[in-house]
C-alpha cells in the first residue's frame, strides 16, 4: 500500500470513528431482526404480496423464499435509462430459476442534465440527488426485501440511489448498469462545432446535426463525464458485477451481466453464501478506492461533492484535502474525453475498468482487502484486463502513466476553497493571473461574450451559483465561449461557486468555491478589475487586493431572480438547508 494512501485512509478512519461506529450499530440492529415473514403483521404481508402471481405468493409466504426489491430510474427519455424497460422481466425470469421472487419496489426520478443545461430546470439538478435518495428510501420502506437491485446510470441518479441504499445499510445491494451507446460523432468534433456556433460561424441547423450525431441511440453518452465516472467508481467499490460498466445495451453479454446481478444479490443475502450488506461493504477503504479510481481516470469534478455525501451516508467523513493528497500520488492512467480524445467505448476496448483496477491494485493505490459483491473480492474486478493496453493513447500502465499525479487539485486562498480539474488543461494554462470580470449569472457572461465585451485576458467570476443561492446548477454553457477566447490567445479562467459539467475541459476552472457568495463567501467582495490569480501548481486561489481595501469592502447583495416556475418553489427548503459544497451540499443534515 502506498504510504500516502495508507495515511489518508487512516486519517479518515480516525476522523469517522464516532459517526461510523454509530452507523454500524444501527446496521447491526437491523440485521438482527427476524425475517419479514415472521416480523410483520399478516395484513402488512398480504398488502405487500397481493399482486404477486400465485406461485410467487406461495414461495414468499410459505417457503419464505428471498424477495428482492428493484429500485429503478427507468424512463424512456434518458437514453442511458431507456434500456431498463425490459430489466424487471429479465430479473423475474432469472429469480424464478433460483427459487426467489422479485418486486419493483419503486421508481425514482431521473433527469438529464444534457436536456436541462442552461435552462431553469438545471436548478433542480443537484437537489434531484437528494430527492432520488428519499425516493429510494420510500421504495425500500416497505421492509419486506432481502436485498435490492438498483438501476441507475447518470449524474445525480447513482449518487442518489447509493445514498438511499446506505440508509438501508442492512440490505445486500447490487447496482445494475445499462451500458453506453455506440460511438457517434467524436467528442472532439462535437466540441469544435459548439465553439464555431458560439462564434457565429455555423448556424443552429449545423449545431443540431452535430449534437444529434453525437447523441444518437439508447445508452449512456460516450464522453467520460459524471455518468460514466459513476460506473467506474461503482466498479472500484465492488458494487457491480465485475466488468459490467461499459458493455453496450442489447448484447448477449449485457443480458448475461444483468442475470448475474440476480444471482449475485441472492448469493450475498442472509440465506446465501456470503452475507454482504451494503452498509458494511462501503467502509473507509471502499471510499478511498473510489477516490483513487476517480483520480486515475480524470473523472468528473461533480464527485468531489457527491462522494462526500455518499460517504457521510455510511458514517464516513471525507473532505477535499483527502482528495488532494491522494491526487498528489495517484497516477493518471486514462485519457478519455474531455482529458483525451477517446470515448468510453475506446476506453473499454483498450482494457476499461478491469485495467484500471488491476494497475491501481498492483501499484498500491487501492485496498485489496475489502468486501465486494463478487466472490473473488475487489481484485476479481481486474482479472479480465488484457496483459497489455489495447491502446496506449487511451490507457497506460502504472509504471508509465500519462501523469504521475491525478487530475484534480484543491485550491485555497483569500477567495476560499475550490477544486480544479487539470487533467484536460494545457500545462501553460495551469497558472492564470488576470483582471476579474464579475457576473452574477451564467446568462450575463454569455451576453457579454455575444456583445464582444470580454475579448481580453480575464478571470470570469460567476458568483451566487452555490447550493443555497439557486441549487448550484452546472455552468457547462460557458465552456464553448471561454474555449473560443482561450483559442484566440487570451489568458482565461473561470472562478465560480457553481458547478461545471462532468465534461469540464481545457479552460482552467476553479469551481465549487466555498463558502459560497450567498453564505458570506469572499466571491461577493470581488470587483471588476481586481487581479485574480488561479494557480493550480501552487494550489492557490487569491485576489491581489491590498488588505485594507479588501477588509473595507461590503459584500455585493444577491439580487435573487424569482425562483418560481419549473417546480423551483418545491425546492425552497432544499436551498434553505443545503450544506456547503465541501460538505456534500447535503440537505438532510
Amino acid at each position: 500500500m502506498h504510504p500516502v494512501v495508507a495515511r489518508v485512509t487512516e486519517r479518515i478512519v480516525q476522523r469517522s470513528a464516532d459517526t461510523r461506529g454509530a452507523y454500524l450499530a444501527g446496521v447491526d440492529a437491523m440485521i438482527a431482526r427476524k425475517p419479514a415473514q415472521d416480523r410483520m403483521g399478516c395484513a402488512n404481508l398480504a398488502h405487500a404480496y397481493a399482486a404477486l402471481p400465485g406461485s410467487d405468493k406461495f414461495k414468499v409466504t410459505v417457503e419464505k423464499a428471498p424477495n428482492i426489491g428493484i429500485v429503478t430510474a427507468y424512463n424512456d427519455m434518458l437514453s442511458a435509462h431507456q434500456p431498463y424497460q425490459s430489466y424487471p422481466a429479465v430479473f423475474r425470469d432469472e429469480a424464478a430459476k433460483l427459487g426467489a421472487t422479485v418486486q419493483v419496489a419503486g421508481g425514482v426520478p431521473a433527469m438529464c442534465d444534457g436536456v436541462t443545461q442552461g435552462t431553469p430546470g438545471m436548478e433542480l439538478s443537484l437537489f434531484s440527488r437528494d430527492a432520488i435518495a428519499m425516493a429510494t428510501a420510500v421504495a425500500l420502506s416497505h421492509d419486506v426485501f432481502d436485498g435490492a437491485l438498483l438501476l441507475g446510470v447518470c449524474d445525480k441518479i447513482v449518487p442518489g440511489l447509493l445514498i438511499g441504499a446506505l440508509h438501508y445499510g442492512h440490505l445486500p445491494c447490487v447496482f445494475v448498469p445499462a451500458g453506453p451507446m455506440g460511438t457517434g460523432l467524436s467528442n472532439k468534433d462535437k466540441a469544435k462545432v459548439r465553439e464555431q456556433y458560439a462564434q457565429g460561424l455555423v448556424g443552429r441547423d449545423d449545431l443540431l446535426k452535430a449534437e444529434s450525431a453525437a447523441y444518437h441511440s439508447p445508452g449512456t453518452c460516450t464522453f467520460y463525464g459524471t455518468a460514466n465516472s459513476n460506473q467506474m467508481l461503482l466498479e472500484a467499490m465492488g458494487l457491480h458485477v465485475p466488468g459490467a460498466a461499459f458493455e453496450s445495451p442489447g448484447t448477449e453479454t449485457r443480458e448475461a451481466f444483468t442475470r448475474q446481478a440476480v444471482r449475485t444479490v441472492l448469493d450475498i443475502g442472509k440465506r446465501g453464501n456470503r452475507f454482504t450488506p451494503i452498509g458494511k461493504l462501503v467502509d473507509e477503504r471502499c471510499i478511498v478506492n473510489a477516490m483513487a479510481a476517480l483520480l486515475a481516470t480524470g473523472g468528473s469534478t461533480n464527485h468531489l461533492i457527491h462522494w462526500v455525501a455518499i460517504a457521510r451516508s455510511a458514517g464516513i467523513l471525507i473532505d477535499w484535502t483527502d482528495f488532494d493528497e491522494l491526487s498528489s500520488v495517484v497516477p493518471l492512467l486514462a485519457r478519455v474525453y474531455p482529458n483525451g480524445e477517446a470515448d468510453v467505448n475506446q476506453f473499454q476496448a483498450a482494457g476499461g475498468p478491469p485495467w484500471i483496477l488491476r494497475e491501481l491494485l498492483a501499484g498500491g493505490f487501492m485496498h485489496a482487502d475489502v468486501m465486494s459483491v463478487n466472490a473473488g473480492g475487489i481484485a476479481a474486478g481486474g482479472q479480465g484486463a488484457p496483459a497489455q493496453s489495447g491502446d496506449e493513447s487511451v490507457l497506460r500502465p502504472v509504471s508509465r502513466p500519462f501523469s504521475p499525479t491525478g487530475g484534480l487539485r484543491l485550491l485555497q486562498g483569500r477567495l476560499g476553497r475550490a477544486v480544479i480539474k487539470v487533467s484536460a488543461v494545457p500545462q501553460d494554462h495551469h497558472i492564470i493571473e488576470a483582471p476579474a470580470r464579475v457576473f452574477d449569472s451564467q446568462e450575463a457572461l454569455l451576453a457579454a461574450f455575444s456583445a464582444g465585451e470580454v475579448n481580453q485576458d480575464m478571470v470570469a467570476v460567476v458568483r451566487f451559483q452555490g447550493p443555497q443561492a439557486n441549487g448550484m446548477p452546472e455552468l457547462h454553457k460557458l465552456t464553448p465561449p471561454l474555449a473560443v477566447l482561450q483559442n484566440q490567445g487570451f489568458k482565461v479562467a473561470l472562478v465560480t461557486d457553481g458547478r461545471m459539467s462532468g465534461a469540464s475541459g481545457k479552460v482552467p476552472a476553479a469551481i465549487h468555491v466555498t463558502p459560497e457568495a450567498l453564505a458570506g463567501g469572499p466571491l461577493a467582495k470581488v470587483r471588476d478589475g481586481d487581479m485574480v490569480r488561479v494557480d493550480a501548481v501552487a494550489g492557490t486561489l487569491d485576489v491581489l487586493v491590498d488588505e485594507a481595501t479588501w477588509a473595507a469592502r461590503t459584500p455585493a447583495p444577491y439580487n435573487a431572480p424569482a425562483q418560481t416556475g419549473f417546480g423551483r418553489e418545491l425546492f425552497t427548503n432544499f436551498r434553505r438547508h443545503a450544506g456547503g459544497a465541501e460538505q456534500g451540499a447535503c440537505t438532510w443534515l
